[in-house]
């Protein structure tokens, strides 16, 4: 992580924003990203930056040398060909509205999996193949982090020559499937207008498959 990431990133988590921006220097970023993209050949159908959500915030002093008249942040994408996308939350250092000198993908956990898969055009008709990719990715993810979960269960059962441990952890991962489920089902009824039930409820699972699997780490 370079310098100037640690000073921004340490800024807008110091000087949280309240009020929603919609001013030029959201495609000032935007373009800016694009071009660091395309400098470093990677292949992508565009670079999106979500209205809702951004937040600026005025900052007038330098960073090093380099002046900095306010610091943007927000959720984006980058829209992959025939992929789902790569959801992200970003910063992004101004000198003024119309020019960006720096621009940083950050990760973004939460990121919802319908939106991933509709995204690219040729994905947005026929969502399904993509969203169950990334449940199936989603459910390797999990297993890992429960065999290492698993493992540290063994060893203490181990030390006191009991299987509580053990069991207690499969029992919570048998009930916490059953509530995924629930809720992916509670869900498919109240799917928007123009999302199929399915795909929502597929959606669902991935994202409190994703939230289970950070959880266990």
């Amino acid at each position: 992580m370079t310098r100037w990431l640690i000073v921004a990133a340490g800024f807008a988590l110091a000087h949280p924003a309240l009020a929603q921006y919609d001013g030029p220097a959201v495609e000032t970023c935007r373009a800016y990203a694009k071009r660091e993209i395309a400098r470093e050949g990677t292949k992508v159908k565009d670079v999106v930056i979500d209205k809702e959500g951004v937040s600026i915030e005025r900052y007038t002093r330098k960073m090093g040398n380099q002046f900095v008249s306010s610091v943007l942040t927000g959720n984006g994408a980058v829209v992959l060909p025939g992929a789902p996308s790569a959801e992200l939350s970003f910063i992004c250092l101004l000198a003024d509205d119309k020019r960006a000198v720096f621009f940083e993908w950050l990760p973004r956990p939460n990121a919802p999996a319908h939106v991933q898969c509709t995204r690219d055009e040729d994905l947005r008709a026929k969502p399904r193949p993509c969203l169950e990719t990334l449940l199936r990715v989603a459910e390797e993810d999990l297993t890992q982090a429960y065999a290492s979960q698993f493992q540290e269960a063994r060893e203490r059962d181990h030390a006191t020559g009991k299987e509580e441990s053990v069991n207690v952890f499969r029992r919570a991962n048998d009930e916490w499937r059953q509530y995924r489920d629930a809720e992916c089902s509670r869900r498919r009824e109240t799917v928007p207008q123009g999302v199929g039930a399915e795909d929502y409820q597929i959606a669902c699972m991935v994202e409190l498959t994703r939230r289970r699997a950070l959880d266990m780490r």
